[in-house]
């Protein structure tokens, strides 16, 4: 009846594993290297990754937003900690979404205007005939002045047709030490655990009733009292303990 075909397969013959037999297959998987528990285990997880596609509209063909959300599937197990003190699948959540996201965002190509592109090319060709003559680096008042564009002109057609620079490219490197473009954005503050915490945080919080969010937001982040909240919403005061109470319950659920 809910017969879905992705990638050839029929999601109602996936199989399905209880909570028991799942951490009984991580343990083959993680200390005895049982490829035939880790396939087994691959297998039993497709629906979570079926689950997640349905995040992504109908602009994107299924099969291969299916098949990157198998890659991150496959990376959350294998870095996947027996030790860690969460369900496989709050772990593999969001590194099985954000496996779906890096491709949508590397296969999207950024169109840049005819006119940007003209307006490079003549700049690209000033400053080589600046540098040439001149065996210095052009500046971009140089540049604009031989071209006949603006500063502003000029910087933002060449910015559109510069090549991505990555995060892990060196920006300073000598015999002894270098230090990434990442190393210079990284906050030591951050870690993986409080973002897939802050993201669970907010995926409980968006599963509220209108009624749930605008209290519990009253309460928690413009720092309300429940006597305040109740005299806006035009309820009593237990009536609003209940409701926060009920939806801090949904959310320590979901969580």
């Amino acid at each position: 009846m809910h017969k879905v075909l992705v990638c050839g397969l029929d999601t109602t013959k996936l199989p399905k594993i209880t909570n028991k037999e799942a951490e009984e297959l991580l343990i083959k998987i993680k200390n005895d290297r049982d490829e035939d528990a880790k396939n087994k285990f691959i297998m039993a997880n497709l629906r979570l990754v079926l689950s997640l596609l349905q995040r992504f509209d109908g602009k994107y063909n299924s099969d291969d937003l299916f098949q990157v959300g198998v890659i991150g599937l496959l990376k959350a197990i294998n870095n996947f900690d027996l030790k860690y003190n969460v369900k496989f699948s709050t772990y593999a959540v969001p590194m099985i979404i954000g496996e779906i996201k890096r491709f949508l965002k590397d296969s999207s190509s950024i169109k840049v205007p005819r006119s940007a592109r003209d307006i490079a090319f003549k700049a690209l060709q000033a400053r080589e005939k600046i540098e040439t003559s001149q065996q210095k680096n052009a500046t971009l008042f140089e540049i604009a002045e031989l071209t006949g564009y603006n500063e502003r002109e000029v910087a933002c057609a060449l910015n559109a047709v510069s090549e991505p620079v990555s995060i892990y490219e060196n920006v300073f490197s000598d015999e002894e030490d270098s230090l990434s473009l990442f190393e210079q954005l990284y906050d030591k503050n951050e870690n993986e655990d409080l973002w897939n915490e802050r993201m669970l945080l907010k995926q409980s919080f968006m599963s509220l009733s209108d009624k749930e969010k605008a209290i519990l937001k009253a309460r928690f982040y413009l720092e309300k009292t429940q006597m305040q909240i109740a005299e806006k919403l035009g309820v009593s005061q237990a009536q609003v303990s209940r409701l926060e109470k009920l939806a801090l319950k949904k959310m320590k659920a979901m969580m």
